[in-house]
């Protein structure tokens, strides 16, 4: 009962259960969407400068070197646009589909979390490639004698916190499968029904062609045919039934007329 006085009519079987459906479709559009923008974050970490390293050149002076993403973290790409491609997917798969895609999901973050630990951890060694084609040196001890991070931006930080984001949301979309609403019927196999009844998976297998026709008319002939000759013997029995039991009375009555026991 409501503060005015007023009586709230209970919710409705089919309005809760409009609710549910609601919510289910929410945590799916939800749960796609952050698998899209976790990898896009991550794309564009990887797009982006990470640090910048102080090297002696050849004439010792010392060259100011920029590390992209790409040259510190090369396979953060592939994952991103793996993650991508993972959103697409989750969109039509099945439950049992969907706790593999789940757990995809949580190896995509892993594996980008564990690499922009790596570059972050080692930033000289991370930025080789950029280092040797400023300076020409090579090898990775003769980079780490030369070379030193002046600068470490805020990019392979997004990177780690997107990639542990995309891990948590495999773990999430694998919790949450009974959640999740079935996919649309359009992605499920088709059945055609005749109006008979009868289904098929190709609507040529409901055709009734006329060789049918002409098996099931044999088919009702011959019950026809068994009805027949079941109905004639019965007709051809039961008088003979009929003449036998008639008789024996006959013959009972007969016997006790002449005082004769006709059970003897």
């Amino acid at each position: 009962m409501s503060g005015d006085g007023a009586v709230r009519p209970e919710e409705s079987p089919a309005r809760e259960t409009d609710l549910r459906a609601s919510r289910a479709r929410r945590l799916k559009s939800y749960t796609i969407l952050a698998v899209i923008v976790w990898s896009a974050l991550v794309f564009l970490a990887w797009s982006q400068p990470w640090f910048t390293l102080d090297a002696q050149g050849r004439s010792n002076d010392i060259v100011r070197v920029t590390v992209q993403g790409a040259a510190a973290a090369p396979a953060l790409s592939a994952l991103a646009l793996a993650g991508l491609a993972l959103s697409a997917a989750l969109a039509i798969a099945g439950r049992v589909i969907r706790a593999i895609l789940g757990v995809l999901e949580l190896v995509l973050g892993v594996s980008i979390t564990v690499s922009s630990l790596s570059a972050l951890a080692d930033p000289v060694q991370a930025g080789q490639s950029a280092i040797t084609t400023a300076t020409g040196v090579a090898g990775t001890t003769s980079i780490g004698q030369i070379a030193t991070t002046a600068g470490t931006e805020a990019w392979p930080f997004l990177a780690i916190v997107a990639g542990a984001l995309m891990a948590l949301t495999g773990v999430a979309i694998v919790l949450s499968l009974r959640r999740w609403p079935e996919s649309g019927r359009k992605y499920q196999p088709v059945t055609f029904r005749a109006a008979d009844g009868r289904t098929a998976g190709h609507p040529a297998d409901l055709i009734v062609t006329d060789d049918d026709h002409d098996a099931d008319d044999h088919d009702a002939e011959a019950v026809d045919a068994t009805t027949r000759d079941d109905i004639t013997d019965a007709d051809d029995t039961t008088p003979r039934d009929v003449d036998t039991a008639r008789n024996r009375a006959v013959d009972s009555w007969d016997s006790l007329t002449r005082g004769q026991d006709p059970t003897d």
